[in-house]
């Protein structure tokens, strides 16, 4: 009875939160701004890594960004000059620098350069028969850092399960590229990773709500907490458990005084 009701509730946020009206207070308004593929993806990654604090300081981090990238991320990726990158000399966004933020650009342009979409990035890691994720996590780290002259410092701002990391802004990435559903939130764009294969994003607001909940036991907020949180969000809806990050993120900063009754 109480996992039924619990169920029924968080279906029920899930619904009312996954609505176009989340997007202009969200970081994933950023990738909505444009309708190329490849921007999506790019301004979506930044977007997601950027993911850190205040949300409204966050989104103007972005649009920053996006700015000083011309409103064409993927062109200026590309194309850019050596001139080109004095303009985001001055860039910051908390500890995310100008060194990090050369290096990224510098991923992108050796990637994109050979690829069409970033989508093989993770999905040429992980097999069908996979649980979740995790290897795929792992595979784009090792590759975002085959460069030997990567800065060292820059490894705090792309995390890895290895590391036991909770990973959240890359499962918050994966999430807005491979979930698939008719609100429009999500892009569902990337099609060789289920979205049964995701793991749900972990900050605090949804960890607070995960442990009010008595969803997950665990007190750190590292992989293993991602993957307890996930397997328990996978016993309402298997095949796209990480839909109920919509609910349990909009009750942590919507509703932070909320109560569930059984």
């Amino acid at each position: 009875m109480k996992e039924a009701k619990l169920k029924s509730f968080l279906d029920e946020k899930a619904k009312f939160y996954n609505h176009l009206d989340f997007i202009s207070s969200d970081p994933i308004s950023i990738p909505h701004q444009f309708p190329k593929q490849q921007d999506i993806e790019i301004s979506a990654f930044f977007a997601a890594t950027l993911a850190w604090g205040n949300r409204t300081s966050i989104i103007k981090s972005c649009n920053r960004l996006m700015q000083l990238m011309d409103h064409a991320p993927h062109d200026f990726i590309l194309n850019h000059e050596e001139n080109d990158l004095k303009h985001l000399l001055h860039f910051k966004h908390r500890t995310f620098n100008t060194t990090d933020l050369l290096y990224f650009i510098h991923f992108f342009k050796n990637y994109f350069g050979k690829e069409d979409s970033l989508e093989n990035a993770f999905a040429k890691f992980i097999s069908p028969k996979d649980d979740s994720v995790e290897k795929g996590l792992i595979g784009f780290h090792n590759l975002f850092f085959s460069f030997e002259d990567f800065p060292k410092r820059t490894k705090k701002h792309v995390s890895t399960p290895e590391k036991n990391s909770a990973c959240k802004r890359l499962n918050m990435f994966l999430r807005w590229m491979v979930r698939n559903n008719k609100t429009g939130v999500d892009f569902g764009i990337w099609k060789k990773i289920k979205p049964s294969q995701l793991i749900c994003p972990c900050d605090v607001h949804v960890l607070r709500v995960a442990r009010k909940l008595k969803l997950i036991e665990r007190k750190q907020n590292n992989w293993k907490t991602a993957l307890e949180l996930t397997s328990r969000l996978k016993e309402f809806d298997s095949t796209d458990p990480v839909k109920y990050d919509f609910a349990l993120f909009g009750l942590g900063v919507m509703e932070k005084n909320f109560e569930f009754r059984v």
